[in-house]
């Protein structure tokens, strides 16, 4: 299958979402529905109230596999509310969905083994479940309001976006340590159940990763823009 390097909002919808599956949770992340039809990016952008030319950025950003802050030119492009409607559906998938979704995939595949390594693998799990909840609750009761508040024209002399980029913390470590565990240590013989909880694993861990480059090359330079602004 062709991908292309770059898409641009004359570009088909439908074609950005074959050529690059994991797309759709993007696409859905910024609230666009599907039903698209033959429509452009930047048509379905505009019909979903979606702003074309940060959806345009983070997709691309994540296609060319950047890691690294954006100039400041490209900042200022964004909508920082369209990246607050972004990361906070994150946060609802990961929550809400994904993890207790997987969680219950990964109790049903370890029925066979010892009761005392079911526990621990559960636990473990459990006890990331929460760091990552931790991580996420911090940003919509601390950073999000803290941004909400600069895009109403107020500015907290207490807080600024340079402290949650010193605390910011690569949150999907903890589940490739699990991934590992199972991968390295499990003492059975698995079967699809269980090789199917790895593949959700991975691809969770690899999920978590590309949110929180969002975060750090996308999301904080433009509140620093913002900032300047306010």
């Amino acid at each position: 299958m062709y991908k292309k390097d770059r898409y641009r909002e004359t570009d088909k919808m439908s074609d950005l979402i074959c050529d690059n599956y994991p797309m759709v949770l993007v696409m859905c992340r910024f609230g666009i529905k599907l039903g698209f039809g033959d429509k452009t990016i930047g048509e379905t952008c505009r019909q979903n109230n979606v702003d074309v030319s940060t959806f345009m950025t983070v997709v691309n950003f994540l296609i060319e596999e950047k890691n690294s802050f954006i100039d400041e030119n490209v900042a200022k492009s964004l909508s920082v509310e369209a990246l607050i409607i972004y990361l906070h559906n994150a946060h609802d998938y990961f929550l809400n969905f994904r993890l207790p979704h997987l969680r219950a995939k990964l109790v049903g595949s370890i029925n066979d083994c010892p009761g005392d390594v079911a526990f621990i693998i559960t636990r473990f799990f459990d006890e990331y479940t929460e760091e990552v909840d931790k991580h996420m609750r911090y940003e919509e009761k601390a950073v999000f309001p803290y941004v909400r508040g600069l895009l109403e024209g107020r500015k907290d002399t207490r807080y600024n976006i340079s402290i949650f980029q010193k605390r910011h913390d690569q949150i999907e470590m903890k589940i490739i340590e699990l991934k590992d565990l199972l991968l390295k240590y499990y003492p059975g013989e698995g079967g699809h159940s269980l090789n199917s909880v790895l593949f959700d694993l991975f691809a969770t861990a690899q999920d978590l990763f590309t949110h929180n480059l969002i975060e750090d090359n996308l999301f904080i330079p433009a509140i620093l823009v913002l900032e300047q602004q306010t």
